[in-house]
């Protein structure tokens, strides 16, 4: 599949769009999300292992790591500021100004957090930090994802759509591999104490060096074709929030009803079964993080396999059936986890749910929540769509499903059951949307 293929011959302003610069601008997209999604994800790689003993002094460890993932839904709470803010901008000034900002602003805030003291040296002043610098995480991610998605979309022909809006969404899988692999093997090199020590921090400075890349790549890309043409004919949006729900409503609840699988899948397998495998089943974290990063690893296949498919057969069908396959496949992921006392098995419950068939979800999910908005308010509409129902889809499903483990008596039923009905929500709303753009 050539991205060249993807080129629209016509000029921006005097810049022609060579298919150097599409390119480019896949791999720019490609590399800032992959950066943004690894600061932000190796914070919840790292809340059930560390965050919970060294920033907060609950004696009682439930509580501990209920302060913990509650941190942890903070920085999914402040996205929707960054998008709505960023995206404001975004819809006013331009895509590129706007992506070189968030990517130094998460880049900041992540290295901040490897410098962190703990609570025995500050005491309350610790865990505050760590929640301001999520809050800083939060808002640089809200405002990333909208438009790096933005300028692969912008930039390609409407027939590859679903294919070049997913290269921002490979960031995530790479992201994700990446955090959860660095964890990982400092788990399996260095004793408990070594890595709470200092092993976790590594992981958190280490990611200044791919700041430094992505801006490097960033600061040589162009301004997308479709907002060159508004801003020249000067129909840009004054109020772009206040335009998106007046205009787009009914696009807007449906989207985030669409995106409620999303977030409930990615951070059940990613976030809720390390401390769950690791600490109430007693499996080696490392072969937990191992599991996740085999199936981050799938994503960066299965995600564009996804988007390219969507283009064939359409976005809405492909996102509604994998919804509600991603719903029912918690039943045998979570006993194979819990009962079969098999590592391997264990193991494939995450791969092949989280790995293979949410590439289903994730890979047409940007493209998407693009054609629910027209070029003026597209920025702020898709940010609006992903990052406020990530509050509800997102931030709360570690505690969600923390809460709903512990009324089942321990018993993981009562947290399949929930996937479920929420990949039954999923394939409603898509199956409502209003015709696209």
């Amino acid at each position: 599949m050539a991205l060249a293929a993807t080129v629209d011959a016509s000029p921006v302003g005097h810049t022609p769009l060579t298919p150097r610069m599409v390119k480019l601008v896949a791999f720019a997209s490609f590399i800032g999300t992959t950066v943004e999604w690894y600061d932000f994800f190796l914070y919840g790689t790292v809340t059930g292992l560390v965050f919970n003993k060294l920033f907060f002094p609950a004696s009682n460890p439930f509580v501990s790591l209920m302060l913990a993932y509650t941190t942890y839904a903070v920085g999914f709470a402040s996205r929707p500021v960054g998008g709505i803010l960023f995206g404001h901008f975004g819809d006013r000034i331009g895509r590129k100004p706007l992506l070189v900002f968030t990517l130094l602003l998460m880049g900041v805030s992540t290295f901040l957090i490897g410098l962190l003291p703990t609570y025995d040296a500050i005491g309350v002043a610790a865990p505050l930090a760590l929640l301001l610098l999520r809050i800083i995480q939060g808002i640089a991610v809200g405002g990333e994802w909208g438009g790096a998605v933005v300028m692969c979309f912008e930039f390609a022909h409407r027939e590859n759509r679903g294919l070049f809006g997913s290269f921002p969404q490979i960031g995530l899988a790479v992201g994700l591999c990446l955090s959860t692999g660095i964890v990982a093997l400092m788990t399996a090199v260095l004793s408990t104490e070594d890595f709470a020590a200092w092993g976790w921090r590594v992981a958190f400075v280490v990611s200044i060096v791919l700041v430094g890349i992505g801006l490097f790549v960033r600061l040589k890309i162009i301004e997308t074709p479709e907002f060159a043409k508004i801003k020249e004919a000067q129909h840009i949006a004054k109020v772009p929030v206040g335009e998106v729900f007046r205009d787009y409503f009914p696009n807007v609840l449906m989207g985030w009803g669409a995106r409620y699988i999303d977030g409930v899948v990615f951070n059940v397998y990613a976030v809720f079964t390390i401390a769950y495998l690791s600490q109430t089943l007693h499996y080696k974290t490392p072969d937990v993080l191992f599991a996740i990063t085999i199936a981050a690893f799938l994503l960066i296949f299965t995600i564009p396999l996804g988007g390219k498919l969507s283009d064939r057969i359409g976005r809405r069908p492909l996102f509604g059936w994998t919804s509600l396959v991603s719903g029912l496949l918690a039943f045998p992921a979570f006993y194979l986890m819990h009962y079969s006392g098999n590592i391997l098995l264990a193991q494939l419950a995450i791969i092949v749910p989280f790995g293979i068939i949410y590439g289903g979800v994730y890979g047409p999910e940007a493209s998407l929540f693009c054609e629910l908005f027209d070029t003026r308010v597209r920025y702020t509409g898709i940010s609006t769509v992903y990052q406020l129902s990530g509050i509800i889809s997102s931030a709360i499903t570690p505690l969600v499903a923390t809460a709903l483990l512990a009324a089942g008596g321990g018993e993981p039923w009562l947290v399949a059951t929930y996937m479920l009905i929420v990949g039954i929500i999923s394939a409603v709303s898509v199956y409502f949307m209003r015709r696209t753009f």
